[in-house]
């Protein structure tokens, strides 16, 4: 069976952050991720891992902004990250370096950099160019410090315009870069949006080793993986039958909203034994 981590920033959303990884270690989890660490001081986090004895296996770059007041501000006022935007490759630069400080601090192995929204009036040929440049910088960048780089496809409703939306233009960028630390990560949720038939998905892009991080979440409400329409009993099963080895992340918002309780209350979903 698949080995689970907590996503924190949208599990136990009834507890302050920083407390959550308390709450992850109690019910289980032994690895957690999160999308951006950038408001905590790094040893403060560092210390929530050991004291719980947690392994931090998933962190994103920041989103957009060149200081740590604009990259606070830069998810609220409608970034979705910048690789693939053209003249905003200092900002791309910054975000990257900042990541792999926490990255290196934390253990953490894997920092996924989020593309950007496609500008409108901006040729794609000019968008991809830009894009695979950025994807070379974080690689080497990251390699000094043997961390892995993501990059996630993700679906259009709810992240409108985003510029990396399918899987096998996720894996093109994969071979077009050509750096050995740099994966795909495969969320299930935005895979099933864009383009259903997981099955045949994972037995195509699993055996080929570019798949460094899987999400999940429930379809289409994006809540508990044992809600919705997809028979993820059978998809854990796959996963394992075809050799995947690393990290599922649990990125889904618990249905029950953020009442006490309430992420603890729909883990019923996880397999036991």
């Amino acid at each position: 069976m698949p080995q689970f981590a907590a996503n924190l920033s949208m599990l136990y959303g009834e507890y302050a952050f920083l407390d959550r990884f308390r709450s992850a270690a109690q019910d289980g989890f032994q690895g957690v991720e999160f999308l951006f660490p950038y408001d905590y001081a790094v040893a403060d986090v560092r210390e929530r891992l050991q004291i719980h004895g947690l392994q931090q296996v998933l962190l994103n770059a920041p989103p957009g902004g060149t200081d740590a007041a604009t990259v606070h501000s830069a998810w609220a006022r409608g970034e979705r990250g910048t690789a693939c935007l053209p003249g905003r490759e200092q900002e791309f630069r910054f975000g990257v370096d900042w990541a792999l400080e926490y990255a290196a601090a934390l253990g953490c192995p894997r920092v996924h950099v989020m593309a950007g929204l496609a500008p409108a009036g901006v040729e794609l040929a000019r968008l991809q160019a830009t894009y695979l440049a950025n994807l070379h910088y974080a690689t080497s960048a990251a390699a000094k410090v043997a961390v892995e780089v993501l990059i996630e496809p993700i679906n259009t409703r709810d992240m409108p315009g985003y510029f990396l939306t399918h899987q096998d233009q996720a894996h093109a960028a994969v071979q077009a870069v050509g750096a050995a630390n740099l994966r795909v990560q495969m969320d299930l949720y935005h895979c099933q949006i864009m383009e259903g038939d997981l099955a045949t998905k994972l037995h195509q892009y699993l055996p080929t080793g570019r798949v460094g991080h899987i999400q999940i979440a429930g379809v289409p409400e994006r809540h508990e993986p044992d809600t919705g329409e997809l028979n993820y009993p059978y998809l854990f099963n796959l996963v394992d039958a075809l050799g995947y080895r690393g990290w599922v992340g649990c990125e889904y918002r618990p249905s029950a909203g953020t009442q006490a309780g309430a992420t603890r209350q729909g883990l019923q979903w996880i397999p036991r034994g």
